[in-house]
């Protein structure tokens, strides 16, 4: 997957937009903030309002991922990773909006969510130094 070829180094001299660098830096920060607000919830004694707000701007940087993967053409090698992104963060909410039962599996798929984020995280900071070396030669 480190070939030249691949579709995450696709016209590199267009470079990576950078609210799509931006949302992929963002996105593991957040989702960090989430574990620990999450934490404060359980043994803090903060309540969950906190978390269920930050939850919910979670969202930006996931829509953010999944749009430009879509929509920018040389951004459709992040289309795997940015989908299975949406498809964890709607299952987040799904499972938070059930409550009972399906709460034993939020934490499970918050943690996928993150790893998820880092991938993609790992895989945009990748282009980009591709990017600043094509630039520079």
């Amino acid at each position: 997957m480190t070939a030249s070829n691949h579709d995450a180094f696709r016209d590199l001299s267009s470079g990576t937009p950078a609210p799509f660098s931006l949302a992929a830096r963002s996105l593991p920060v957040v989702l960090g903030l989430q574990f620990l607000l999450a934490g404060q919830a359980l043994y803090g004694g903060i309540g969950w309002g906190a978390h269920a707000t930050v939850g919910g701007l979670v969202s930006l940087p996931v829509l953010a991922l999944a749009g430009y993967a879509v929509l920018v053409p040389w951004l459709r090698g992040f289309a795997w990773w940015a989908g299975a992104l949406l498809v964890l963060y709607l299952g987040q909410v799904a499972l938070a909006a059930n409550g009972g039962a399906a709460l034993a599996l939020h934490p499970f798929n918050a943690a996928l969510l993150l790893t998820a984020s880092l991938v993609l995280l790992f895989k945009v900071e990748r282009r980009n130094a591709r990017c600043r070396d094509t630039k520079a030669s």
